[in-house]
């Protein structure tokens, strides 16, 4: 009889991300999906018959390693339109198939056993499974309720010889705060004399709210010589399902994010690249952005008026944070799961974002939605 293989986990404490849970519990249970961030509505059209006519013109083997040229020259025009920062269209910029890939290039390529890793939680769950399948030992900042606002002094006394690699996230997920400039200076006099190097999570660059600036941290020369700036097109044109994101970074550290990502996907979607090229030239979609989803937000929030549901400001993202606090005390995952089979909303509850910290009474909620789709799920949340 053969004996099984015993299997040792590389990641023994690591279940299903909650995304992939609370979306089939919404679908098991009919419930409205605001949890997972995607949009229920489309994209543009214009960008599907882009995709389509590439691939009719034969855009459909592997396009190049870095990502198709013409791509890379038009986002870098658009960095330097933005953020005023020059980034060699080859050798400086490399597309790769999601944010989330681009994530796991950059954390393989620079974190080894023993480095230490300074994150801000709550975290996107990406984050921490990658710098432990590398040997890296995770050290925590928590933002504290209602601002979220970075504890610089706390993340000055993190900082070791060991410290290796510094996560930030701005507009935050879950929280929809954001990085002001004041804390790109903090940052910068945190790191100067360091040999550290920052991974800046920017996928909600365009999602910015009340007339604020998005603080990328290509913008400040000191920080842009030591940053992995990651950004993503599925959030930018509704098109999550496409995975493909990219990275912005210096000559030496892309090219040694180039060698992790050659060995983890090569290329990415040839014709959607040429699509999105095209569609990357053209300022009005992303420019436009901030509006289209402050309204939803706005009415969302407009909408939760008369609910027991506390909102805690949202300043960027597609994501609105509620405290219920005034209505249970329960942990939030109970509370979240009650609210998706007994009241038909499906959030996400911030304790899958947390490592170090007990999590407060706040859920996480979608409102990249149709209309439609928020009323109902705000006269559900309003009968709580």
């Amino acid at each position: 009889m053969d004996t099984p293989a015993r299997i040792a986990s590389k990641l023994p404490d690591v279940g299903v991300s909650i995304f992939a849970v609370m979306t089939r519990l919404a679908n098991e249970h009919g419930a409205l999906n605001l949890s997972q961030g995607f949009p229920d509505f489309a994209c543009d059209p214009e960008l599907v018959e882009a995709v389509h006519r590439h691939m009719q013109a034969g855009d459909n083997q592997y396009a190049p390693m870095p990502g198709v040229l013409a791509l890379r020259e038009a986002l870098a025009a658009k960095i330097r339109r933005l953020y005023g920062a020059e980034y060699d269209p080859a050798t400086e910029l490399t597309v790769t198939s999601g944010a989330t890939e681009a994530l796991f290039d950059i954390i393989s390529a620079f974190v080894r056993p023993g480095d230490e890793v300074v994150l801000f939680e709550p975290c996107y769950d990406a984050y921490v499974p990658v710098v432990r399948l590398n040997g890296g030992t995770p050290r925590f900042v928590t933002l504290r309720a209602p601002d979220y606002r970075i504890d610089w002094d706390q993340v000055r006394r993190l900082l070791s010889p060991r410290t290796r690699l510094l996560i930030v996230n701005s507009p935050h997920n879950p929280t929809g705060a954001i990085l002001q400039a004041d804390d790109l200076r903090a940052l910068a006099s945190a790191l100067d004399g360091t040999g550290v190097i920052v991974l800046s999570d920017e996928v909600y660059e365009h999602i910015v709210f009340d007339g604020a600036r998005h603080e990328s941290l290509a913008r400040h020369p000191a920080l842009r010589e030591r940053t992995c700036v990651v950004s993503s097109f599925g959030k930018t044109y509704h098109t999550t399902g496409w995975k493909v994101g990219y990275i912005a970074a210096p000559q030496a550290l892309t090219a040694e994010i180039q060698r992790v990502h050659q060995f983890v996907t090569f290329a990415t979607n040839t014709p959607a690249q040429h699509a999105y090229a095209e569609f990357t030239r053209r300022r009005a979609h992303y420019d436009d952005l901030a509006a289209f989803y402050q309204e939803k937000r706005d009415r969302f929030l407009a909408l939760l008026e008369g609910s027991r549901f506390t909102p805690v400001p949202s300043r960027g993202t597609y994501f609105q944070i509620l405290d219920y606090s005034a209505i249970s005390g329960e942990g939030d995952a109970a509370f979240a799961m009650r609210l998706l089979k007994e009241h038909g909303v499906a959030s996400i509850p911030t304790s899958a974002f947390l490592y170090n910290s007990e999590a407060p009474r706040v859920l996480r909620f979608c409102f990249a939605k149709k209309d439609e789709t928020l009323e109902q799920a705000a006269a559900r949340l309003r009968a709580v």
